[in-house]
Parts: C-alpha cells; structure tokens; sequence
C-alpha cells in the first residue's frame, strides 16, 4: 500500500513540474505577445551586427500582423545594431495602422557575395501592400553599398550576377509616413515609392558619397499625392528622381531644405512618361551639376 501511494505521489510530482513547465512556456509568450508593441529582441534578434537578426525581425512582425492589437508596433531598439539579409514584410494582414519605431541601427551584409537572393535582388528592405504604415525613429540604415558601386554590372544586364538592389522600397501601399531617419551607402537607390498613394516623407536624413553611383536619395514612380519635406538629401546621383505614371498631384514640398552637396547629377530629375503636377516650394540646391533636369 505504501508503495502504491509513493508512485501516486511522484506521478502529481511529474504532473506539477509539467503543469509548471506548460505555465512558464505560457507567461513567456504572453510577454512576448501582449499589448500592442513586438521588440525584435523579445524575438530571438540580437543586435551585435555580426549575427543575422533576419529571423528575428520576421517572427516580430508575424506576431505584429496576426495579433488583434489596434495599431501594432514593432519597435527596433536603440543602442544595438542589427545585420539583415533582403527582407520584404508584407501588410495583409486584420490590422493596419502599423508603426515601426527604429531607434537602433540596422546594416547590410558589407560583401554582395554574402548577400542571399544576391542573384536577382530588387531591393534590401521593402514594405509592401500596407493601408496606414508609420516608419519613424532616429536610427540609421546602412547599405554597405561601397563594395557594390564597384561592380560594373548593370540592371539591363540580364547576364549580371550582381543587380544592384535598392536600398529601401515602399510599395503598393498607401497612407504611409516616412519619419526622423537616416539612411547610409545604399548599393544603388536609397528609398524608392512605388505603386503606392499619399506617402508623406519627413525630417530624412539621406547620404552617400560623390562618387557612388545610381545612389538616387529618393525614387518615385507610378506613384501620385507624394510630399517630402524637411529633409537633406547627400548623394552622388540624382536626389530626388521621379519616373513613369507619377501623377495627379505628386507634390514635393520642402518646408525646409533639401540640401545636396558632393557631386550630385541632379537635385531634382523627371524623367519618362505621364509625370504631371510637380510642385518645389522652398528648396535649396548646392553643389549639383543639375539643379532641375527634365528628360522626355
């Protein structure tokens, strides 16, 4: 009977720990999960800038789409770099409405051989089928482009190896702000807006060397109701460039300056067809071999 009663009580011990083990596992999700905020660290990113922190910024935004939060954040924190190989987050999801608050820094492989999907890569970062998107912060984004601007391979190439991707892509979106950051040494275009409506850009900072090529600060195409302001454009191709089918009142209004020094191409180029209703108010340009070219 004693023996009996003893295996009773080691079988509740077992169920306990389980029970116990099956709660913590439970509390650690929850943390992980409630309230409307995701940090890629709570994630599995580690922010050192050596380890890929893909994964984590992934997971992050998974959470993000599929919670039932009203306006979700995924918050990228300050004091700690994280290394991305291409990542394109996609905004079907229940919820819109969502902000990214990048506070930390984030940095592309510095090799194009390291860079995965290198082959035929359109763009690094991309945001993509977003109604309501809030990307604001005060950290920086580093293409690692130096090693890229080398490469004479050109996009229409389609024997090239190495396409030059675009730093940062928004795409078929709409109602999205743009806010505080800086972005570095892109491997060719810094930002691109693409298919998308009402898009306002603010308070960027966006740079690059005089002799980097194709490193346009800002392309926009097929796009329509754009505004940039109060931001400084430093790079060593066009810095604002606008393509085919931008229209409908796409205007670029800088309530400050945009500022473009080194060698830039052009601080504003139009170019290709259906681009109507450009308005620039209070814009200063130095240093460019163009100010304003038109191409047709």
């Amino acid at each position: 009977m004693a023996s009996v009663k003893k295996i009773l009580a080691i079988v509740v011990l077992i169920q306990c720990a389980t029970l116990s083990e099956s709660s913590r596992m439970l509390e650690k999700k929850k943390k992980k999960t409630d309230g409307n905020t995701f940090n890629v660290i709570s994630f599995g990113a580690v922010g050192d800038g050596v380890e890929d922190d893909s994964k984590g910024f992934k997971d992050a935004w998974n959470a993000a789409c599929g919670s039932s939060a009203s306006s979700p954040m995924v918050v990228v924190p300050q004091g700690k770099t994280f290394l991305l190989q291409p990542l394109t987050l996609d905004g079907e999801c229940n919820s819109n409405n969502f902000t990214f608050q990048i506070d930390g820094n984030i940095i592309a492989p510095s090799e194009p051989s390291a860079w995965e999907r290198k082959r035929n890569c359109h763009h690094w970062i991309g945001f993509k089928n977003f109604d309501g998107l809030f990307i604001q912060g005060s950290g920086t984004i580093n293409g690692h482009g130096s090693k890229w601007w080398k490469l004479s391979c050109k996009d229409k190439n389609k024997g090239c190896h190495f396409r030059k991707p675009t730093g940062f892509m928004i795409a078929n979106s709409k109602n999205v702000e743009i806010k505080g950051l800086t972005f570095e040494d892109s491997p060719k275009m810094h930002i691109a807006f693409e298919n998308s409506i009402s898009i306002h850009a603010t308070d960027l900072t966006i740079k690059a060397p005089g002799n980097s090529p194709n490193t346009d600060g800002i392309h926009i195409q097929r796009s329509t109701n754009v505004t940039i302001d109060k931001t400084i454009i430093q790079t060593g191709d066009d810095c604002i460039s606008i393509g085919p089918d931008t229209k409908n009142t796409l205007i670029l209004e800088t309530s400050n300056v945009v500022q473009v020094m080194e060698s830039a191409l052009a601080a504003l180029e139009l170019s290709d067809m259906n681009v109507e209703f450009v308005h620039v108010i209070n814009v200063s340009f130095y240093g460019t071999t163009n100010g304003v070219r038109i191409k047709t």
